[in-house]
């Protein structure tokens, strides 16, 4: 499982996530969303299905991961769904002719801390570019000791919990799997900070 292919798994968080997508399903047509780290797709997957613009994205040094997007769409009849490669932290000619966003979503894409602020610097770089846009997000509890905080901070972002109550996801089946380990899910949404004096 912890072979440079993650992006392979269906891990707990995505079923999270599409939880949440699933839940705001009737405001979702017509909505511009990019799924980064995107793997399988299962949040992307259910956003196309419920009317989203959906582009899907992975790294474009993980071919299989671009791969197994593809076959996500292909399986569920979204021929009409882009699937790009996006180095987080890269600035790339994808990255810079990416269509307005409404909504980014990444599941589980903070795994491994020397990525964090790669993400991060991304998703800044999305909403700057598109200031209403936020970026939906599920993690899976690995340490105490991981925290994005001083990140957000540094990237002039704001993160909000969204507890998964409030969308029906604290049910043990949604987060369960055959995967090792026990599987915490927390959700947030991550927008700009409002400036000072707005």
């Amino acid at each position: 499982v912890l072979d440079s292919q993650y992006g392979l798994y269906a891990w707990p968080g995505a079923v999270v996530l599409a939880q949440y997508v699933w839940a705001h399903r009737r405001s979702l047509p017509g909505r511009r969303v990019l799924e980064i780290g995107a793997g399988v797709s299962l949040p992307g997957v259910v956003a196309a299905r419920c009317g989203a613009q959906v582009t899907l994205s992975d790294s474009e040094e993980l071919p299989r991961c671009l791969q197994s997007c593809r076959r996500s769409c292909l399986r569920n009849h979204l021929t009409h769904v882009p699937v790009i490669g996006l180095t987080w932290g890269r600035v790339s000619p994808e990255l810079l002719s990416l269509a307005p966003l409404d909504i980014i979503l990444g599941s589980d894409v903070f795994f491994d801390p020397k990525d964090f602020e790669d993400i991060l610097t991304t998703i800044y770089f999305l909403l700057e570019k598109n200031p209403h846009a936020q970026f939906w997000t599920t993690y899976q509890v690995r340490s105490a000791d991981w925290s994005i905080e001083a990140l957000l901070c540094k990237w002039n972002l704001r993160s909000i919990h969204v507890p998964l109550h409030s969308f029906g996801a604290d049910k043990e089946h949604l987060a369960s799997s055959s995967l090792p380990g026990r599987h915490t899910i927390e959700m947030m949404i991550i927008s700009l900070a409002q400036s000072e004096g707005t």
